[in-house]
């Protein structure tokens, strides 16, 4: 196969994806980063990635938002919310992040594949998202991708949803996040 017919795949694994996330836990998360006076977002490897991505736009729209593990993050408060992205919902440094932000009074919002995992257990809301895990020995969903690439372009592309949604919710368009863009470049 060529590059652009895998490119091709990938598309189309990412559009079955859209109909297996819940729009009422998705609206509940806006709800939450919207009441919140500040957000923080946390994940490893390409997750991480991912949720930078996100406190990226969430600044360009005025929020509060910071990276877990950042030199420039502020400190949790109570009623603050932290999201982490974790397919699998067991890496140790993340669960113990989100055990401390309970412990302070925060708000914890998981992004997963796995509900069941001990980060969905801890947290007060959790969005569940389709994937497989990095081995890929576990799940009912196929994927041509390696280890957990769709879980991570889904994510990615489910916090940029969640960003036009504020968008709307805001009376934000592109214009008026651009004013927040960096401009020592």
């Amino acid at each position: 196969m060529k590059s652009t017919q895998y490119l091709a795949k990938v598309v189309e694994e990412l559009s079955q994806t859209v109909h297996l996330i819940s729009d009422e836990v998705a609206e509940k998360l806006v709800t939450l980063i919207l009441e919140s006076k500040k957000i923080f977002v946390a994940g490893a490897g390409r997750s991480g990635l991912m949720g930078k991505s996100f406190v990226m736009r969430m600044m360009h729209m005025g929020i509060d938002a910071y990276v877990v593990g950042e030199t420039v993050t502020a400190n949790l408060e109570k009623d603050d919310l932290l999201i982490i992205g974790s397919g699998s919902g067991e890496t140790k440094t993340l669960v113990a992040i989100a055990e401390k932000a309970k412990s302070l009074g925060g708000t914890v919002a998981a992004i997963t594949i796995s509900p069941e995992s001990t980060l969905g257990e801890l947290a007060d809301l959790t969005v569940t998202l389709p994937g497989v895990m990095k081995d890929q020995s576990e799940g009912d969903y196929k994927t041509i991708q390696p280890m957990g690439s769709l879980f991570e372009q889904t994510m990615l592309l489910f916090y940029d949803a969640i960003i036009l949604r504020f968008m709307e919710k805001k009376g934000l368009d592109s214009g008026k996040m651009y004013g927040k863009h960096a401009n020592l470049e």
